[in-house]
């Protein structure tokens, strides 16, 4: 997620001051991930040193109004236009878990995956349940749904996938897939370059 981008699309909006910034954050998107004050005042400061929100004007309250500039409201636009890159590389902690299980020896896969498919059930099950209270005639349910929704597609493909892991690790016997440690020692540091 990026918060950096998220707090330039709100202050594109109007000037506002980082309590606000974080009710508007969560109230747009559905309270998906909370951002505590401290990151949001961090991460305007960096917007600042980069030329993309000004301070403005304090309130009678004392809450400082941070603006965005032209260069602030380009980004944002930047940001909107271009699609999100997806990468195969990701470090999800599902995926490591089950491609180092499958390789541990006397490390029963098939019993982890069963238990993950299990809690993936049971997740997408609660999602389910959630998603069926959206009120669909209401617009303001329907935009805090879509977070919800997400989460919903994606435990249902996570199934899916535990599913794919569970039927491809049956057809190879455990142990064809345990590794030892490798006897190989890796050299410290660098690889010599190549001239």
């Amino acid at each position: 997620m990026s918060v950096r981008q998220s707090l330039l699309a709100i202050l594109d909006q109007g000037p506002c001051y980082g309590y606000q910034l974080r009710t508007e954050f969560d109230r747009r998107t559905g309270s998906i991930s909370s951002l505590n004050v401290g990151q949001i005042y961090n991460t305007l400061d960096r917007l600042e040193r980069d030329g993309l929100v000004t301070k403005d004007e304090v309130d009678a309250e004392g809450h400082v109004y941070w603006r965005i500039t032209r260069a602030g409201s380009a980004a944002v636009r930047d940001w909107l236009d271009a699609p999100v890159a997806r990468t195969e590389g990701t470090r999800d902690e599902l995926t490591l878990k089950l491609t180092l299980a499958a390789t541990l020896p006397g490390v029963d896969i098939a019993a982890v995956v069963r238990a993950q498919e299990v809690a993936s059930r049971a997740r997408w099950d609660d999602l389910t349940a959630r998603y069926a209270q959206v009120d669909a005639g209401d617009p303001a349910s329907v935009i805090a749904a879509l977070p919800l929704s997400a989460a919903l597609f994606a435990a249902e493909g996570e199934l899916r996938w535990l599913a794919h892991v569970e039927q491809r690790l049956a057809s190879h016997p455990p142990r064809a897939m345990a590794l030892e440690l490798s006897a190989e020692k890796p050299k410290r540091g660098r690889p010599a370059r190549r001239v």
